[in-house]
Formats: C-alpha cells, structure tokens, sequence
C-alpha cells in the first residue's frame, strides 16, 4: 500500500524553502505526487520507510522533520468523516495535524485553546497519529498549533482537511 509523507515546517515564512514538485519529480521511480506546497507527498509504490527517509533527508537542502503514514490510515481517517456535522466557513478551518509517532497523554477531547473565552483552536479528537480539530482563522492559531507537540508528546505538523481529502483521492480517486 502507498505511504504518506509530511515535511513539518517547510514552506513557511520564507524559510526552509524548496519545491514539493520537484523532490516528487526526483523520486518519480516510486510513483510520487506531490500534494499542494506544505511538502506532503503520496509515494504510491513499495518502498521501506527507513529507506524513503533517508531517500528524502538526502534530497532535501535542509533537515526537516519527516512523519509517515500508511495510505490505509488516511483512508479510514477520511472514511471516519470527524467533521461531518461540523460547519467550516472562511474564518473557521478544520486541520488534521500528524503526529512524528504514537501519543504519549491520553488528552479528555474537546481540548480549547485559549482554555477560557471564545476558542482560537479547538482540538476534537484523536485517530491513531492523527488529531483534528478547527481553528479560527487569525495569527494566534499557529500558536496554539505549536503547543500541540507538548500535550501530545511527539512532533506534530498540521494540513487542512481538504489536503486531507485530496490525499485520499490520490489514493483512491472514488473518495468523495
């Protein structure tokens, strides 16, 4: 089954700049794509993940964090529908942020950020590496993001749910 790759922090600000496209290019013999400029890959061949991360941090002009992810857990994340219900405008994103490895707190969900007055983040739930939620679109929410790392206890890097969905469609083009 295809994996998932997520680059955490590339593309950002201007800093640690380089093209997706081109790296899926590089890697065309594991039938890459490359999803949108965050460095969110879908490698749709067989390869072993210790071998595509040192395939990637080679690749790369500079060390970025890499999380990995079977093409199966994306697909039943977005089969899970954890938005279904859940109103999303301009102001209001729904995120899926990847976890670098399993969880280490077992976090009581809704988690709100800031904990008092109106929500800037609001964290929903957790699936497997997974855990999504909405924020407000306003520059506090990065912050709020960041904080993510220390309640979860591993390296987290976020992509809106329509990156998400757009994943799953590589995967398997009858996703809705």
């Amino acid at each position: 089954m295809a994996v998932v790759v997520f680059l955490k922090g590339v593309n950002v600000g201007g800093y640690r700049t380089f093209r997706p496209s081109e790296l899926a290019k590089q890697l065309k013999r594991y039938d890459v794509v490359n999803i949108g400029a965050a460095g969110t890959l879908v490698v749709r061949k067989r390869i072993a993940r210790a071998k595509l991360r040192a395939e990637l941090a080679r690749r790369l002009p500079f060390e970025a964090e890499i999380m990995i992810c079977s093409g199966d857990e994306i697909l039943r994340l977005v089969a899970s529908a954890p938005f279904e219900g859940i109103r999303a405008d301009r102001n209001i994103i729904h995120f899926v942020s990847v976890l670098g490895k399993r969880a280490k707190s077992l976090a009581s969900f809704p988690i709100d950020f800031p904990a008092d007055g109106i929500w800037g983040l609001r964290v929903l739930g957790q699936q497997n590496q997974f855990v999504y939620g909405m924020y407000r679109r306003e520059m506090k929410a990065i912050g709020y993001l960041g904080q993510l790392d220390k309640i979860f206890g591993a390296a987290a890097t976020t992509r809106s749910w329509s990156t998400i969905v757009a994943i799953a469609r590589v995967l398997h083009p009858k996703t809705k």
